[in-house]
């Protein structure tokens, strides 16, 4: 990338309490929420209110899965990160731009560019689990198919499967 942005997006689907102990010591400060709407017996919303530090296996266990969602310093946790995944669903989203190539009608774009690894899923928005990895090239608002082939040879791969919506 030309530029890249000072902050690395993290995500990750809690699916045990050892993922959730692991991840807690990596991103000691970060919040843990429910992946989808909880409702109590009057129909309130439920939120998740742990502190999963101090918390109890018995206590969180009724509680999973959980999510997380950061935003860290780049280059900060990044591998720490990866170290403690488990097997629930999990992303990390670098922001950038691209260089310009006005000679092919390229520009970057800060707001759209980047690179983006999902773990355990083949959908840009973490859709369904999968047993593999995948690693998305972002190119601009709409998208730019022949500029996500020309970076994935920078590194010797090519774009594989259907476009897909990004952020």
């Amino acid at each position: 990338m030309a530029e890249r942005d000072d902050e690395t997006g993290l995500f990750a689907e809690l699916r045990t309490v050892a993922d959730v102990r692991k991840i807690a010591e990596v991103l000691p400060e970060a919040g843990f929420e429910y992946p989808e709407l909880r409702t109590g017996p009057a129909g309130e919303h439920l939120w998740f209110d742990l502190d999963v530090t101090t918390a109890d296996d018995a206590a969180l266990g009724p509680h999973l899965p959980l999510d997380v969602m950061v935003h860290v310093p780049k280059e900060s946790v990044e591998e720490r990160f990866v170290a403690a995944l488990g097997r629930g669903m999990a992303a990390i989203d670098w922001h950038g731009s691209w260089p310009d190539e006005p000679q092919a009608g390229h520009h970057g774009s800060p707001k759209y560019d980047g690179v983006q690894v999902v773990f355990h899923g083949d959908d840009a928005q973490w859709g369904r689990w999968a047993e593999h990895h995948t690693v998305f090239v972002h190119t601009g608002k709409f998208g730019d198919l022949l500029r996500a082939r020309k970076l994935a040879g920078y590194i010797g791969s090519d774009v594989l499967g259907e476009p897909q919506t990004g952020w």
